[in-house]
């Protein structure tokens, strides 16, 4: 699908929209030259300064929400860090120049650059640590929850679908703690899609009726939850998630950053707030949905990029990119 030109006069994120796709795509082509080279340090290092370069280029008030770092790290984008022309809407911003960068310095496949962006004030912000989740699509919104056995999850979105337990595909990351999660599936005879890493597109292919996957499942890091809530919440979809401290000091460290209960069960809506919300990505590599950065015979790169505006729309744009 080609280039779809949003029309400046909307009020919101729809008006920066063309600009935080071209942040994302310039991340995923600067990152390209370094893919397999296993050297995964310049290739994140390439990615954000792509990225920053472009997001000072945005006329917004920006704020880093969700970031790679602290202050005292850059070049890496540190969270509170100021973003954009000055000018504009206030808006907060997730970012992840290269979410997959092992896989993208080995050469394999699922890495992308992302960014999610909601108005100010609108997006959990979440510290870098462990977070259960669950995702679906738009068809079985409403029907998870968390606390809740995965059987119980399994069949409630079996019954939303309209299928039968058996025919669902749920998507896990291959890890050992989650083990037990994975012989549920098997056990309730259902079908298993195991990941390596970036669960962010195994969430969203949920949502997707192309792809088949039913819901993803496990603990991964908190900060891609966030992303992948502003994507789902677009799609019409659901998540639920809750923060996992391993110890005292990341307890601590989810209060100082506004989190009064860090155990407290968190629904979409608590982690993204309101309906003027953005999400972009670019892939690095092929991917679920996505394709990887091409170089063309004549010297300009192709990108392919997910690009959704507004809550609940359930609309998305896979948008071919053409780059001199």
């Amino acid at each position: 699908m080609q280039f779809t030109h949003y029309a400046n006069k909307t009020i919101g994120m729809t008006a920066i929209a063309e600009e935080l796709l071209n942040v994302t795509q310039q991340a995923a082509i600067a990152a390209y030259p370094l893919i397999g080279k296993c050297d995964k340090l310049s290739a994140d290092d390439a990615g954000t300064k792509a990225m920053r370069y472009h997001l000072n280029n945005v006329e917004m008030c920006g704020r880093i929400v969700i970031g790679e770092g602290e202050m005292d790290e850059a070049p890496m984008l540190y969270i509170n860090e100021e973003v954009g022309s000055g000018n504009g809407l206030d808006v907060d911003i997730a970012v992840d120049p290269i979410e997959g960068t092992n896989l993208m310095a080995t050469g394999k496949d699922n890495s992308l650059a992302v960014l999610a962006a909601a108005r100010r004030g609108c997006l959990l912000h979440a510290p870098d640590m462990y977070m259960k989740k669950i995702a679906v699509g738009p068809e079985a919104k409403g029907k998870i929850d968390l606390d809740a056995p995965l059987l119980d999850n399994m069949k409630a979105v079996a019954k939303a679908q309209g299928k039968d337990i058996r025919e669902l595909t749920i998507m896990i990351q291959e890890r050992d703690r989650h083990k037990d999660l994975i012989n549920e599936v098997l056990l309730a005879g259902a079908k298993l899609k195991l990941f390596s890493d970036v669960d962010i597109t195994g969430a969203i292919g949920a949502a997707m009726d192309d792809i088949d996957i039913d819901m993803l499942v496990g603990t991964g890091g908190a900060p891609e939850g966030v992303v992948t809530a502003v994507a789902l919440k677009c799609l019409g979809g659901d998540f639920q998630a809750q923060l996992v401290p391993m110890n005292k000091m990341e307890y601590n460290r989810c209060r100082s950053m506004g989190i009064e209960d860090p155990y407290k069960l968190l629904g979409i809506d608590d982690i993204v707030q309101g309906g003027d919300i953005l999400f972009s990505a670019t892939g690095i590599t092929d991917g679920l949905f996505l394709k990887g950065v091409r170089e063309r015979k004549n010297g300009n790169m192709y990108t392919h990029s997910l690009l959704l505006v507004g809550a609940g729309a359930r609309r998305f744009q896979l948008i071919e990119g053409f780059h001199r």
